[in-house]
């Protein structure tokens, strides 16, 4: 018998229907003998509809009582999928956050968890209940209700999962896996069977939305087993998982690219100490995240200085430039917010040379400029105009044979 915790997405839960398909699929699962908790998000575009309410009243709500009324659409998913159970014979009880004791930091809209008192779930489980949790949320030390930010209910099912050795954590999506890379832009992109925690965190951080970054985080620092499986569609999913001695590692695991970029360069910048803190300081104080940060030294003692930001903050940052510019005397001030990062993860990286040279070749062959590069130990990005994203991308699934390297979408 395993401890299993399951976690459906909002488009799993979105209609009665729905509901009663996840009622079907869990309570076969603990006639089958599992011990199971069901972490629901709210119904689809429930937590968008009640942010419009919310900024009806006042654009800028108070943020404490924003986090009380976006709690209220995972109470609504819970209580039809304990009811939807207990119809068909199959005891379960339902808990909002604050009732388990999931306990955060009081950072309103986007609070982290720090705690879970998982005893009255332990003394629920040991009666043969199915356990129904509201994801998304928790309470502070004060009592106040906290969420945890978007995709924070797969957060709450790999803490929940940490707090109780459960034997797996599995995250039921749209999608029936992690793939190679988008199949929306790569028809022929295939399921992986597993990957390293290492592996998804580089993907989910450049633009891969199957998993919440943060839950991804949770899971490798407590060695929890995440698979991600299809609401809709039977099949193994793919299995997130430490790196094993012994496991034989794909060269590169996947593709992700990132569409939200953009690039700004301060142009003949004079080449001293502490100019690289005098240009991102102010962009840093803006609470502006920089990626990506090139910097290339001329014959005339003066210094280009080169960053990407996302393509959001683009003209803002632009701003800030100028300015900068002025202080230091630099030559000029340029930008462009029609680029893109496509980037190569692969542990295999490790052990294995020539992946940017291969990178970079079928990159030239299709006739595509690389703007910037940046490398870690698993994982190579190039910034390249936005134009040539899906070519890019698809050159680079054929040139590392990503095709045949993966199962079959049905393997």
């Amino acid at each position: 018998m395993a401890l299993i915790v399951q976690k459906y997405g909002g488009t799993s839960v979105g209609s009665l229907e729905r509901i009663s398909r996840v009622a079907d699929k869990v309570a076969a699962a603990s006639a089958a003998g599992d011990d199971l908790i069901v972490v629901l998000s709210a119904m689809t575009g429930e937590t968008d509809r009640l942010l419009t309410l919310a900024k009806t009243i006042d654009p800028q709500p108070n943020p404490r009582e924003l986090d009380v009324l976006l709690s209220t659409g995972e109470q609504v998913t819970i209580a039809l999928l304990s009811m939807a159970l207990e119809k068909r014979g199959c005891p379960a009880r339902s808990y909002t956050g604050g009732q388990v004791r999931i306990l955060t930091d009081s950072a309103f809209n986007k609070a982290r968890i720090t705690d879970i008192d998982a005893e009255r779930l332990r003394n629920d489980l040991s009666c043969g209940r199915v356990l129904v949790v509201a994801g998304f949320q928790g309470v502070d030390e004060a009592g106040n209700i906290t969420t945890l930010g978007r995709g924070g209910s797969d957060t709450t099912a790999v803490a929940l999962a940490a707090a109780l050795k459960a034997d797996e954590c599995q995250i039921y999506t749209d999608v029936d896996g992690v793939y190679t890379t988008d199949p929306r832009v790569v028809p022929q992109a295939r399921r992986l069977d597993r990957i390293t925690y290492e592996e998804m965190l580089e993907m989910a951080s450049l633009g891969a939305k199957v998993l919440q970054i943060r839950s991804v985080e949770f899971a490798s620092k407590y060695n929890v087993p995440l698979r991600v499986l299809s609401s809709f569609t039977e099949g193994a999913g793919t299995l997130i998982t430490s790196e094993e001695d012994g496991m034989e590692q794909a060269l590169i695991s996947g593709i992700a690219f990132n569409r939200d970029e953009a690039k700004l360069t301060i142009l003949g910048v004079p080449d001293q100490p502490g100019v690289a803190y005098r240009i991102l300081g102010p962009v840093a104080e803006a609470n502006i995240e920089v990626d990506m940060i090139v910097q290339n030294i001329a014959e005339d003692t003066t210094t280009d200085f080169t960053f990407t930001v996302h393509r959001n903050d683009y003209d803002k940052v632009l701003q800030i430039l100028h300015g900068v510019a002025r202080d230091l005397g630099a030559r000029e001030v340029t930008g462009d917010n029609k680029i893109v990062k496509i980037s190569l993860v692969g542990v295999g990286m490790r052990s294995h040379a020539g992946i940017a040279s291969t990178m970079f070749r079928a990159l030239a062959e299709e006739g595509i400029n690389i703007r910037m590069i940046s490398t870690s130990e698993i994982k190579v990005s190039v910034v390249v105009d936005e134009k040539y994203l899906e070519l890019g991308v698809r050159a680079l699934h054929v040139a590392f044979q990503l095709e045949a390297a993966a199962p079959s979408k049905n393997g």
